[in-house]
């Protein structure tokens, strides 16, 4: 009898927390759960999300950036269901399938003229990996620099480049000769490359964790830096690529060229993992230097057709949409629709960003009575007040979104990049709500704690799970 997936998620309808407490992450499911964040999700379709119960949710994660185009995109489903049918020959392994040539051809055509390779693997963190890998072999050199705040992904290498401490504690000694500098410091960089050991300064253009922005002198000074110390510049663009800020890549927005890009997420068209690097001639041969090295960095995933197929299907939807102009526009309405809440309620200090990645910073206000406030929550847990925005937004809009970073009081937003005029007045109306409600009085607080109530009692009538017949 074939597999039956409809049958399964029918029958098993509900468990999923009870799944994950036992037989995954029990800490996600109770964060979840805490948060009252614990739904039961059956469909995506473009910016939205629907639940069990008909509910429809507005995703401003959009799988950290994984949807640019929205969740069931149709010209991606059908590429998928067209190369199935087609029983392509798959990951040979021995061979130089057609695909993953037709795609580096578009991905290289849309970079700067220094780059002309480029290497499939299966995620961003696995991009980082080769992007050290490449670059110590390029220059010889042992050490990489990155910056404070800096997330580049969780496997060891990457994360020896992660600027949260909270994600390393217990998984040491990493990458040797790892070095942070201070996020937008010329100085500190500088003090580093001039000790002339530092094969590559690894960057993301705009920091996913609290949404940092450095000015454009700032990246001018720093490729300056780099090339005058023959130190490779690395631009990590897996959130900030593809569209995202309005420029296909991030590092356009600053006239730079790095000598590697790591790309991933919205590659995917949300189906199908993949990630890429994409480097110069002169890194990628240093890399594959001759006939014996042919396989000396490799990964049996990488080059696999159907993620070829989705990349294929994600570009030429990117092109026939205008996807990357539209996020630029929609990013713009957003900045001009925030800039009055900006005005209006003090604990909003700042909206930054570029098109559709968006930070909305909140900070302490200056009138006596909220700034008792603001300090009574911090002294309960620091940046408490951005996950009291979080929380309502969720319940009472039905919109997920997420705190920036740990400890810090920013909410990132990533909506899908074929969001538009419609979700930008929803969010904003919403927020306006919600910060109303925060800067009158203590019922934000008194509704948070309620949802907390309200989810610990439903903890204890989870659903179990079924023991096998």
């Amino acid at each position: 009898m074939a597999f039956d997936v409809a049958k399964v998620l029918h029958e098993r309808h509900g468990e999923n927390f009870a799944l994950h407490s036992q037989v995954l992450n029990p800490q996600l499911a109770r964060v979840l759960k805490t948060l009252g964040f614990d739904r039961y999700y059956v469909r995506g379709e473009g910016c939205y999300l629907y639940d069990d119960k008909g509910d429809r949710y507005l995703d401003f994660l959009a799988g950290f950036g994984v949807y640019a185009l929205g969740r069931s995109h149709p010209a991606i489903k059908k590429a998928l269901h067209d190369a199935i049918d087609l029983d392509l020959p798959n990951m040979v392994q021995l061979d130089c399938a057609l695909l993953p040539g037709v795609l580096a051809e578009q991905l290289v055509a849309r970079a700067h003229e220094g780059i002309r390779r480029v290497y499939f693997c299966n995620s961003g963190t696995e991009a980082m990996e080769g992007a050290i890998k490449f670059a110590r072999r390029a220059t010889g050199r042992p050490r990489i620099v990155f910056c404070s705040h800096a997330f580049h992904g969780l496997t060891t290498g990457s994360l020896s480049l992660n600027g949260g401490k909270e994600f390393k504690e217990g998984f040491g000694p990493l990458l040797p000769g790892s070095t942070e500098v201070p996020f937008g410091d010329l100085d500190a960089l500088e003090a580093e490359l001039r000790k002339g050991d530092v094969a590559a300064f690894v960057a993301e253009p705009i920091q996913g964790k609290g949404v940092n922005v450095a000015p454009q002198s700032y990246w001018t000074a720093a490729q300056e830096l780099c090339r005058r110390h023959r130190t490779l510049l690395v631009a990590d663009e897996v959130q900030t690529g593809m569209g995202r800020t309005g420029k296909f890549f991030a590092h356009e927005h600053y006239g730079i060229q790095p000598d590697i890009v790591t790309i991933s997420k919205a590659l995917s068209g949300g189906y199908v993992p993949v990630g890429a690097v994409l480097c110069t001639e002169k890194v990628y041969m240093s890399v594959f230097s001759s006939i014996e090295r042919a396989m000396v960095h490799s990964t049996t995933f990488g080059r696999n057709q159907l993620a070829m197929v989705a990349g294929l299907a994600t570009l030429d939807a990117f092109d026939d949409l205008g996807i990357v102009e539209r996020a630029r526009e929609t990013g713009e309405a957003f900045e001009a629709a925030l800039a009055p809440l900006v005005e209006r309620y003090e604990m909003l200090h700042a909206v930054r960003g570029k098109g559709l990645i968006i930070g909305l910073v909140f900070g302490k206000p200056e009138s006596r009575s909220l700034r008792m406030r603001w300090n009574a929550l911090e002294a309960v847990r620091t940046a408490l007040f951005s996950q009291m925005v979080v929380v309502p937004l969720f319940h009472r809009h039905r919109i997920l979104t997420q705190v920036a970073a740990d400890n810090m009081n920013v909410i990132k937003l990533l909506p899908p990049l074929i969001a538009g005029q419609e979700e930008v007045d929803y969010f904003v109306a919403a927020l306006d709500d919600v910060l109303r409600d925060a800067h009158r009085g203590s019922g934000l607080l008194m509704e948070f704690g309620a949802t907390m109530a309200k989810s610990a009692l439903r903890r204890h009538g989870s659903k179990p799970v079924m023991a096998p017949a």
